[in-house]
């Protein structure tokens, strides 16, 4: 089971490449931008598919990421990684013995990130498995640490949708992939209900990937559920 993670950071591009980024290393990442958004989230987790770790900004629209921290602990042990741009060594001490895990100075390499996450996850006893980074299938190349996609050996362009889509069956490569899932994976929580997006990006991805994209080999349809990529040679 992927790690489920809660990002809440209010600035939209850095939101927006930290979520393509940890999905990518097979985390299930939902994310907030502000303090009422990431409440509501943890709130209402789907029963059995509790937040296995928050990474918190501090400086939200509607108050300071150290409430949320505060009230995390008060209500249990889910780890949390402080990022922000606030860099003075007392914050930093201050945050840590109210009990966030980790504390990250913007701006910071993915890979650090990544590495400080598996450590909060491991001092919690839960481990992440590592992500499938590179599929083939056939003719069929996809090469996620590289951003490539190869068919038949020759590059393939896709737009960002439809790159974030299939990023996100490979790391579910042989296995079903819900329509809500896909949507909020790709799309944003907000668009779960908006089933036409996920048609019509299948769609070009199929004339893309497919020989004949009325009989697809790599993309195949669950009916009335998802879609899920064959399983990777």
């Amino acid at each position: 089971m992927s790690p489920r993670v809660l990002l809440v950071e209010d600035d939209r591009v850095l939101r927006s490449s930290l979520r393509e980024a940890l999905s990518i290393e097979g985390h299930d990442v939902r994310a907030a931008a502000s303090l009422a958004d990431a409440r509501a989230q943890l709130e209402h987790c789907p029963p059995g598919e509790p937040i296995d770790l928050v990474l918190l900004d501090l400086g939200l629209p509607d108050g300071d990421g150290q409430a949320l921290l505060a009230e995390l602990r008060r209500n249990g042990g889910t780890p949390v990684i402080v990022i922000s741009a606030r860099e003075a060594e007392g914050q930093k001490i201050r945050l840590l013995d109210d009990g966030a895990d980790d504390y990250l100075v913007k701006p910071f390499g993915i890979g650090e990130l990544l590495a400080r996450m598996r450590v909060a996850l491991r001092r919690r006893g839960r481990h992440s498995e590592p992500a499938l980074l590179h599929y083939r299938h056939g003719p069929l190349d996809v090469d996620l640490k590289a951003r490539r996609v190869r068919l038949a050996e020759a590059d393939v362009h896709l737009t960002p949708t439809e790159y974030a889509l299939l990023a996100r069956l490979v790391r579910q490569a042989g296995q079903v992939v819900t329509h809500r899932q896909l949507l909020a994976d790709v799309w944003g929580a907000e668009h779960v209900e908006q089933t036409h997006y996920l048609r019509l990006y299948m769609g070009q991805l199929r004339a893309k990937l497919e020989a004949d994209s009325a009989d697809p080999q790599h993309l195949l349809t669950e009916p009335g559920v998802g879609y899920r990529l064959a399983e990777a040679e």
